[in-house]
């Protein structure tokens, strides 16, 4: 088996209207001037960078942004221009909303189980509702389509959609997966969150959790249930995947991430007992310093070779405290071998770094084989990808140009070239 990661790309509307309550770099952000070109060429060069590290790069696309289809629902009537005009003038907060570039944390596309977990031998995806936050829950129909024709052979696959609105689901940010290796049959973990009378809100909710287990047949031996530290959400880790990472044996983790470390711990060992737990001391790394460089927000891989890699935003090296704890973890014999800093800094200032662009699936052959080829990379689709960004993306959106019917257009036309250039037809996304 092989595990394939599908970035999300960043969309042309990609802005910082600080939609995110509780994501402390959005809110720091909202307000600012965003470049989508950079943002976009930053996701391509990370894509490029798995390619060349010698591990298959996926894709998912940017939705439809602005999505007037959704502001018809809320009584807006005209063609599209018409529809986000009155809007934009009655109600600026909704179309903020309809063009934000969420999306592209596809970490939040769905929660996938590899088929070696699951009771029927296939991979299992649901698609995330994403209910928390308003611009957030009009992507599931969108996600819905992507995952359906990139794994829409059902002798491999099933995607299910988004469960019901009130019952919270962002989707892989708040799932890992361990086992000795990818294609062994392993456990996984569901990360909850719970309500504070005050402070930041929990976005996963345990009932959600345990229904997408359910739906995927899991075995309740191999599945465990984790609250998240109230701590860790007070502090801005809104997901759970900004306080801790797995890969196969190895969980990487702050010492804060879950309310019962200690439980969480022995259930690991009980069921994987190579698997190695590597936790960061709040002593060393504060939860702040972890928040802040997005030091958890990595990928944690197996190359090719076998030994695993951190990637990291190049933030982590502008913290002190992450950057010296990492150099010694690396002068350890430990697990992670190599880190790799990437620039990511467009991205990051919305709130995610490479974790959160990037939804893990693992395939056999014949699984690998299934999917629609339009959403996996190679370099030249990376190349391509590049060219339509210089040409199509704009290069700056200020908060004002939100309203601005050239930048509508703009990013309508920049998507309707992205999807003709990769081959999809009308009407497929």
């Amino acid at each position: 088996m092989r595990e394939i990661n599908f970035d999300g790309l960043v969309g042309p509307s990609h802005n910082y209207a600080g939609l995110s309550f509780g994501n402390i770099a959005s809110a720091s952000n909202a307000g600012a001037v965003s470049s989508p070109r950079a943002a976009a060429l930053q996701g391509v060069a990370k894509m490029r960078h798995m390619l060349a590290l010698g591990l298959p790069q996926g894709l998912l696309l940017p939705h439809d942004r602005p999505d007037a289809t959704w502001l018809r629902q809320l009584g807006f009537a005209g063609d599209d221009d018409a529809v986000l005009a009155a809007a934009w003038r009655e109600d600026p907060g909704l179309l903020r909303n309809v063009m934000a570039a969420s999306a592209m944390w596809t970490a939040n596309a769905g929660t996938v189980s590899p088929a070696p977990d699951t009771g029927d031998g296939r991979c299992h995806i649901s698609v995330a509702n994403l209910s928390t936050m308003l611009h957030r829950s009009l992507e599931a129909p969108q996600t819905a389509r992507q995952l359906r024709l990139a794994f829409g052979d059902p002798c491999h696959f099933a995607v299910h959609d988004a469960l019901p609105s009130p019952l919270g689901d962002e989707g892989a940010a708040n799932f890992m997966r361990m086992a000795p290796r990818h294609a062994a049959r392993g456990i996984e973990l569901f990360v909850y969150g719970v309500r504070q009378e005050s402070g930041f809100p929990s976005r996963q909710n345990r009932t959600a959790s345990a229904a997408v287990a359910r739906r995927h047949g899991l075995d309740p031996a191999d599945t465990l249930f984790v609250q998240q530290s109230a701590a860790a959400i007070a502090a801005g880790a809104f997901h759970n995947d900004v306080v801790a990472v797995a890969n196969e044996t190895v969980l990487f983790t702050h010492e804060q991430a879950f309310e019962d470390p200690a439980a969480v711990y022995a259930f690991i060992r009980s069921r994987l007992p190579e698997a190695i737990i590597l936790e960061v001391p709040a002593a060393q790394v504060s939860l702040e310093a972890a928040i802040r460089s997005y030091l958890f927000n990595s990928q944690l891989v197996t190359l090719p070779d076998g030994a695993m890699a951190l990637i990291v935003p190049g933030e982590c090296r502008e913290v002190p405290a992450v950057w010296a704890w990492l150099q010694t973890m690396l002068a350890g014999n430990g697990p992670i071998r190599s880190v790799e800093a990437l620039d990511l800094r467009e991205s990051m200032r919305n709130g995610g770094g490479p974790a959160c662009l990037r939804l893990r699936v693992a395939v056999d052959d014949a699984a690998y084989a299934a999917i629609d080829p339009r959403f996996l990379l190679d370099p030249a689709r990376c190349d391509l990808l590049a060219g339509l960004i210089e040409r199509y993306w704009p290069e700056r959106i200020a908060p004002d140009d939100l309203g601005d019917p050239a930048m509508w257009r703009q990013c309508r036309a920049a998507r309707a070239a992205l999807l003709d250039g990769l081959g999809f037809g009308p009407g497929e996304l």
